[in-house]
């Protein structure tokens, strides 16, 4: 978020939990993009907030985790002492979740594909309507695919980008057979070394597809630890990732930190990993 949208976030996710009898009087920022994350004190809540433009996914988010909840996932849960819902305030939707302390190392990749397998057998005992992969790569080829959208997207990387997520979209699901519920984007900054373990968080990217998509997102160790794991599809889905990701980049209205240099890392990720799955 831009400074002064940012400061505004702040206000209403501080002004949430004052009105639910929180303690509110420090907001720290623990995550700002395209909406923030804030811990809040004294009370010691997460509190996401996102324009209010992006509030059917909050309040996707907010169902998952109260669905997975119930499974026992290895994922964060929203705050105990708050009803689970969505709270809109000044154009805003704010949800208050479980403030978890960051602790030890980095996670070792048998401990992260652990993670991961835990999660995908939780949201295999829960039913959920949730998109397939397939419709965020339709939202990204939009953006790449016109030029108002992406008006600084130079014509040869805008056809690396628009054919690389067609032809993969389409070799990646061509097989629906073996798709399930996916976390949707589990890369290291969405998996928390907790007390209580690692935990899952961002929750309102969940997905359906192969949870090769997901591996995708993880450390490449990772995969070697995760039984039955296609090795090939991990290596397709890590380059469509790798596609959608600069495409989001190269959108005109995008927010995210230092997005100059993602803009050039992104596109040579994409053609990396193009090489690498024999596709380049």
């Amino acid at each position: 978020m831009e400074p002064s949208e940012l400061r505004r976030a702040m206000a209403a996710g501080r002004a949430t939990a004052s009105a639910l009898g929180l303690q509110a009087d420090d907001a720290v920022v623990v995550h700002n993009s395209d909406r923030v994350a804030l811990r809040l004190l004294p009370c010691d809540v997460l509190a996401r907030v996102a324009p209010s433009g992006h509030l059917a996914d909050s309040e996707f988010e907010v169902e998952v985790a109260h669905r997975l909840a119930d499974v026992g996932a290895p994922a964060a849960e929203l705050d105990p002492r708050i009803q689970p819902r969505i709270h809109v305030r000044d154009a805003f939707a704010v949800s208050l979740w479980t403030y978890y302390e960051p602790v030890g190392s980095e996670i070792a990749p048998a401990d992260y594909a652990d993670v991961l397998m835990r999660h995908h057998a939780a949201l295999r005992q829960i039913d959920l309507d949730a998109p397939h992969f397939t419709d965020r790569v339709t939202a990204a080829l939009k953006e790449v695919n016109d030029p108002e959208r992406s008006p600084e997207l130079p014509d040869s990387d805008r056809e690396l980008l628009s054919t690389t997520l067609e032809g993969l979209s389409a070799t990646i699901s061509c097989d629906r057979t073996g798709d399930q519920l996916l976390h949707g984007e589990p890369h290291p900054g969405n998996l928390l070394n907790t007390r209580r373990g690692p935990l899952l968080v961002d929750l309102a990217t969940c997905c359906r597809g192969p949870i090769e998509f997901d591996l995708a997102h993880a450390p490449e160790e990772v995969g070697e630890h995760y039984a039955g794991a296609d090795h090939g599809l991990v290596q397709r889905c890590r380059a469509l990732n790798w596609a959608m990701f600069s495409a989001w980049r190269w959108r005109r209205a995008d927010q995210m930190p230092d997005r100059g240099h993602w803009r050039v890392e992104g596109l040579h990720r994409v053609r990396a990993a193009l090489d690498r799955c024999a596709l380049g």
